[in-house]
């Protein structure tokens, strides 16, 4: 399996991919996301919550995860999907993007999906996600990067009775 290693790191901040051992780091950050956010992921807070340290540790084992560290204290992290399927291959996924609101605006979102954007170069050609279509800070910020918009899905997720749109967003790296 591919492995992005290496850190992209700056004085304050410094972004590195999680390994098992940050299990318990990454868990609470992303049971943090999903009580925060519960509109913005497919998973739910009661459906984590419930899993075992062993799952977040597989998850870092089998999948791309960079976190943002601000001393010892993780305040983000994104992940990378590769699809497996041969036809697909070609394509990566970036997905449970979250910052801790202490740290939004200060550039960790950014470096964080650029992490991604890098580690992605070296093994697909196109990178794909998806946003809530009300999360205009995420969007702009992958519009930036540039990350466009191709389509939106209707009812993507639903959370207590209400239903949030997704806007799918792409990247081509074969033209960056």
């Amino acid at each position: 399996m591919f492995r992005c290693e290496g850190d992209v790191g700056s004085t304050n901040i410094q972004i590195r991919r999680l390994m098992p051992g940050d299990a318990g780091r990454y868990r609470e950050l992303r049971l943090e996301a999903l009580q925060r956010n519960p509109e913005a992921f497919g998973s739910t807070f009661e459906a984590e919550n419930a899993e075992p340290l062993a799952f977040f540790s597989g998850r870092l084992e089998s999948s791309e995860v960079f976190g943002a560290f601000h001393d010892s204290q993780l305040v983000g992290v994104a992940g990378l999907l590769i699809q497996k399927d041969r036809k697909e291959a070609h394509k990566g996924y970036l997905w449970g993007m979250y910052v801790r609101p202490a740290a939004r605006k200060s550039g960790v979102g950014r470096r964080l999906a650029e992490a991604i954007i890098e580690c992605a170069k070296r093994c697909v050609e196109i990178i794909q996600l998806a946003v809530v279509s009300d999360n205009e800070p995420a969007r702009r910020l992958y519009t930036s990067l540039g990350f466009l918009e191709y389509g939106v899905e209707r009812k993507a997720l639903k959370h207590h009775d209400r239903y949030y749109d997704e806007v799918l967003m792409a990247m081509d790296l074969r033209t960056e």
